[in-house]
């Protein structure tokens, strides 16, 4: 090439493209949209997008869509950590930023369609067990938090869940989930006055009055919307039962339970860093720390495989997509959890309805996350949400929770008998701590007295001695 063809400028070698211009235009635009398509193009080679089969605009979509089934948590998680004493804004604000760095981290490190965020179960466990039945202050729960999140870390780090899941029997697995939704449910129509404590029966039904009124109407508005297949039904029932309780205290001359707080505000940090780390590390609180590391680690696992089956989310020899580097997330965002200050964030089903529209790659769990960001700033906002408003959504997490109970093997008393003292002692005996410890025991001791010990694997040595322990000390 001569020297002089070398030097002519773009303009010079096309002058046609140069002709068509208008009078005045550089090519800026051109450029701005050529640099716009080429970012959309990495988007497409970074997650694989159409070599997964998918599109840049169903991705988006299909991030909306786990979105709107799965922001309910930014209001409910708060409700349920401020029965634990710590403030609903600064709940909120370690709500939204585990959710968005959990997920980022899900997008950009696991590259899967799957929101992270606080977990029901996880957040009853953390209230309602550790604070407020077995009397540690939320920092030191937090700490217990923090410890399982680091024991997570190291199964995923080893890849030992298949030792893990070979030790607990499925019965039991899915007698954990069974329970803990009947827990949640239970909380839901306590927090709603629904049931009420009574000197007689121990509980009974709740004062048919407006608040109640309300609370059930919320709750058959919301289960229309879920049997209709709405994306964010719980959140629409969420602010439907909320417009229905702003006007009871006028109406009715009961208290204002909808107040007017202002709109948006900076985010809340004062739990930051509160996490008693120290604390946690007592011999008596290791059945602690133990449930929340089974529970997180088999709710992470049982959703994986879940997701994995209905889209096909798999890898060459058909397990689930990543499922290393996916239980590596869960794990990081078990841990930072307790420093920003709210209990343990694992893998939400509701991812789901993200994967039902197409959602195939991390681009989803990308855009979810980003979703996740304004609501930083909007905690006056949402505090007008009263406790018979994120009642519904309690009660229906909990219905959804109980679709394994189907796969335990009722006709087979062995296994249905510590699954079903693990499910039915939950929410009896106000803890979920101790429906999954008589379970483990119930277990192994038939399995002694049958003579069958060959069938209990050293892991359900550990968690039946873990409980024993934990029983004892908690006495």
């Amino acid at each position: 090439m001569s020297e002089t063809t070398s030097t002519l400028s773009p303009r010079d070698r096309h002058p046609a493209a140069s002709a068509s211009r208008p009078d005045g235009d550089d090519g800026t635009a051109d450029q701005t949209n050529q640099d716009a398509v080429g970012r959309l193009a990495w988007l497409d080679r970074y997650f694989n997008v159409s070599r997964r089969g998918s599109s840049l605009k169903t991705e988006l979509l299909a991030g909306i869509a786990t979105f709107l089934a799965g922001m309910y948590i930014i209001v409910v998680n708060p409700a349920v950590l401020s029965d634990a004493g710590i403030p609903f804004s600064a709940a909120l604000s370690a709500t939204v930023v585990i959710s968005f760095l959990s997920s980022l981290a899900m997008a950009l490190y696991a590259r899967n369609p799957i929101l992270v965020a606080p977990g029901m179960g996880m957040n009853a466990l953390f209230t309602y067990t550790l604070v407020l039945g077995a009397g540690l202050s939320w920092e030191v729960a937090l700490g217990c938090v923090f410890w399982s999140g680091v024991m997570f870390a190291v199964l995923a780090m080893f890849n030992v869940r298949e030792a893990i899941i070979d030790a607990i029997p499925p019965s039991l697995r899915y007698a954990i989930t069974c329970g803990i939704g009947l827990f949640i449910t239970f909380i839901g129509l306590k927090n709603a006055g629904f049931i009420v404590a009574s000197p007689a029966t121990l509980v009974s039904l709740g004062s048919l009055d407006a608040s109640l009124a309300t609370f059930f109407i919320g709750l058959i508005v919301t289960a229309v919307l879920v049997i209709r297949g709405f994306n964010g039904a719980l959140i629409l029932g969420i602010a439907t039962t909320t417009l229905l309780a702003a006007p009871m205290g006028r109406l009715w001359g009961d208290e204002v339970v909808v107040a007017w707080q202002g709109l948006a505000a900076w985010p809340d940090f004062s739990a930051l860093g509160q996490v008693d780390v120290l604390g946690a590390l007592k011999v008596a609180y290791l059945p602690f720390i133990f449930v929340m590391l089974f529970t997180n680690f088999f709710d992470a696992l049982s959703c994986f495989m879940a997701l994995s089956e209905s889209a096909g989310l798999k890898d060459a020899k058909g397990n689930p997509r990543n499922l290393k580097r996916s239980m590596t997330v869960d794990a990081f965002a078990s841990m930072i959890a307790a420093p920003l200050g709210t209990s343990a964030a694992q893998t939400f089903i509701e991812s789901g309805a993200g994967v039902a529209q197409g959602g195939r790659t991390g681009l989803t769990a990308l855009v979810i996350a980003l979703l996740f960001l304004p609501f930083l700033f909007l905690s006056p906002l949402l505090s007008l949400v009263p406790g018979i408003a994120t009642s519904p959504a309690l009660v229906l997490v909990g219905l959804f929770m109980m679709a394994p109970v189907g796969k335990i093997d009722w006709a087979r008393f062995e296994e249905a008998f510590p699954a079903f003292l693990a499910i039915i002692l939950m929410p009896l005996t106000y803890s979920i701590t101790l429906g999954i410890a008589f379970g483990f025991m119930s277990f192994v001791l038939i399995k002694l007295t049958t003579g069958k010990f060959t069938e209990i694997k050293p892991a359900m040595w550990v968690s039946a001695v873990l409980s024993a322990i934990m029983l004892v000390t908690a006495q």
